[in-house]
């Protein structure tokens, strides 16, 4: 990494250049008032390999049936995968769904523990949307990493790896906690609209100074 790498200032640059995109599809859907724990696990089995412009208005006809897991209960697959229409996987989603509504109504009387231990435990609960969840509806201190926070972290050189599983493991180490959830809420954006996968915005990067450029041939 270039020596002169200031997270701090980073992510600040970072904030001022995404401020005209929209927000992250999570952070947006909390904005709106959906904030709960069960909401922002549920939009996150949405967002699964599905675009933000998608996860949104998914999330938010799925909500206007069913905003808690009692709700949820009283559809049937089909009704809810119904409801899924445009995100990918729909009937896969909506048994992951009412697997995690029927654990919450029977265990934790309604109310999901914020405990990342216990959404991990939920079928189909990745640690992205695990930390995605905790960090968004309850303020807890966590990482998560998407395609986006991976590529861009790999990009400027401020990490080396393969997998989402393994930057998540190296941030923890090198990010401040309370710059954890920072780290999706701008990289996501910034990822998807000006650090992309092909033909990045250098030119024009707020933050070229500090990026190695990893695996960049090419770019606008």
């Amino acid at each position: 990494m270039k020596p002169d790498f200031d997270l701090t200032i980073v992510l600040t640059r970072i904030e001022e250049a995404i401020r005209p995109y929209p927000k992250a599809a999570m952070f947006e859907l909390a904005e709106r008032g959906y904030n709960s724990v069960f909401e922002q696990l549920i939009s996150c089995i949405i967002s699964i390999r599905t675009l933000d412009e998608t996860t949104i208005p998914v999330s938010l006809r799925l909500f206007d049936v069913a905003r808690t897991p009692e709700q949820l209960l009283q559809l049937s697959p089909a009704a809810l995968a119904e409801l899924l229409f445009g995100t990918q996987y729909p009937e896969q989603k909506a048994y992951t769904m009412l697997g995690i509504a029927k654990r919450t109504v029977e265990e934790f009387n309604g109310n999901i523990p914020a405990d990342f231990e216990t959404l991990m435990s939920f079928k189909g609960v990745g640690p992205k949307c695990a930390n995605l969840t905790l960090g968004v509806a309850t303020g807890q201190s966590a990482i998560s990493v998407d395609i986006h926070v991976h590529r861009v972290t790999n990009r400027w050189g401020l990490v080396r790896t393969q997998q989402p599983e393994q930057t998540l493991k190296v941030l923890e180490t090198l990010v401040p906690v309370a710059q954890w959830i920072d780290i999706n809420r701008l990289l996501m954006p910034f990822g998807k609209h000006l650090c992309t996968g092909r033909l990045p915005h250098c030119s024009t990067c707020p933050v070229l100074a500090w990026c190695e450029q990893v695996g960049v041939t090419e770019h606008r």
